[in-house]
């Protein structure tokens, strides 16, 4: 199994790095393959410029990193994307990272009704956030932005099924016995197979 994490948090003392220490020793405990992406420690510029967009519509970039990543997941079985939800959304690192990564002819190719994804040999998803809001008040007064956006807009478009989400809510105002549980979870979570 080839396990791919792409984090985006940029400080390592954050919860999400606790997050994905615990994946981390998860993963490697099964023996497969771990690679990480750190959008941040890669220095991963997530602004479309007027080159990369001169690009765009052919499905080509000259950003080696985007090629990188874009090997990465073509050989990836099992995806995981640990990131904090700001604004009832993903930091803008990330959605650089789907704009500039998921091109066309690499993750999708248009068809007659819509895009047709072309990222099937990723088996398995799992998107580990965190949040200061409540993960009720996200999925039903918020409109559920990671389900809907992240989940079905972006991944389930590019042929990337089969997606868990996870949240951790009230991250900063929590208590330390919550957030331990919510390692647990996550170890549970990656321990299943």
């Amino acid at each position: 199994m080839r396990f791919t994490i792409v984090m985006a948090h940029p400080w390592k003392g954050s919860f999400n790095w606790a997050i994905y220490e615990n994946v981390l020793q998860a993963l490697e405990s099964t023996g497969g393959k771990c690679t990480t992406i750190d959008l941040n420690k890669d220095g991963f510029d997530p602004v479309m410029k007027e080159t990369d967009l001169s690009l765009f519509s052919k499905g080509q970039t000259n950003d080696p990193l985007v090629r990188k990543y874009q090997d990465l997941l073509r050989e990836s079985d099992w995806l995981v994307f640990i990131f904090p939800i700001w604004w009832f959304g993903v930091p803008a690192i990330l959605k650089g990272f789907f704009d500039k990564v998921l091109l066309k002819g690499f993750a999708y190719e248009s068809g007659k009704i819509g895009l047709k994804g072309l990222l099937r040999n990723i088996k398995r998803t799992t998107i580990i956030t965190t949040s200061e809001s409540p993960t009720l008040f996200i999925k039903f007064f918020a409109g559920n932005p990671i389900k809907r956006v992240v989940i079905r807009g972006t991944l389930n478009m590019v042929g990337v099924r089969n997606v868990a989400w996870l949240n951790h809510g009230r991250t900063t105002s929590g208590t330390s016995g919550k957030r331990e549980a919510f390692l647990k979870k996550v170890q549970k979570h990656f321990s299943v197979e």
